[in-house]
């Protein structure tokens, strides 16, 4: 099947979701290492509901945590993009970017990338003006990422929907704007 990209990086394809990725997102999602920081696996259920909020939000919106794949193999390695954070805070609702690789992929560079491409995508192409990234302030592998993706951090909150999890309640929130992506960019070597 011939796979149609919203856009690409050096290495990675950015696209909607398809059934067919059903089984590689469920295997994604019920690993404990790619979990470690969420209260749980996810079921299938769960996986396909995932999905298909997804596909809704990118025709509604323009954007959604796309399925990557990476363009050398073809294959499906998780998803890099931009989702909706509707929870209560002083910070939301806002346009939000996160990632979820398979660990296979773990160590390769992918998520940066990856997320630097989708912050050119937000801003050049769907015109947003800020984008927040959210995490559990134990989760020190993706505030690297957000930090070397020019992201600042805005402050550390008790996310609401994990009042429950006292290993994960405590999170950070972190920031880019329109106005410093291009600064961050010009830095880069």
């Amino acid at each position: 099947m011939e796979k149609h990209y919203l856009f690409q990086s050096k290495r990675l394809g950015f696209r909607n979701w398809r059934v067919a990725d059903i089984p590689q997102l469920h295997q994604i999602n019920t690993s404990p290492k790619v979990m470690e920081f969420f209260p749980g696996l996810a079921t299938l259920e769960q996986t396909e509901e995932l999905i298909q909020r997804m596909q809704k939000m990118l025709d509604e919106k323009g954007h959604c945590y796309f399925a990557v794949d990476e363009l050398e193999s073809g294959n499906l390695i998780g998803f890099i993009g931009l989702g909706e954070a509707l929870f209560e805070s002083a910070f939301t609702p806002c346009t939000d970017i996160g990632w979820r690789l398979s660990e296979r992929y773990w160590g390769s560079g992918y998520a940066t990338e990856g997320a630097q491409r989708c912050l050119v995508y937000a801003f050049d192409v769907l015109g947003l003006k800020s984008i927040k990234a959210i995490a559990p302030a134990i989760n020190t592998k993706s505030i690297q990422v957000m930090e070397k993706i020019g992201m600042h951090h805005v402050l550390n909150f008790k996310h609401p929907k994990l009042l429950n999890e006292p290993r994960l309640v405590d999170c950070v929130c972190y920031e880019i704007t329109s106005n410093t992506i291009s600064q961050h960019l010009l830095s880069q070597p």
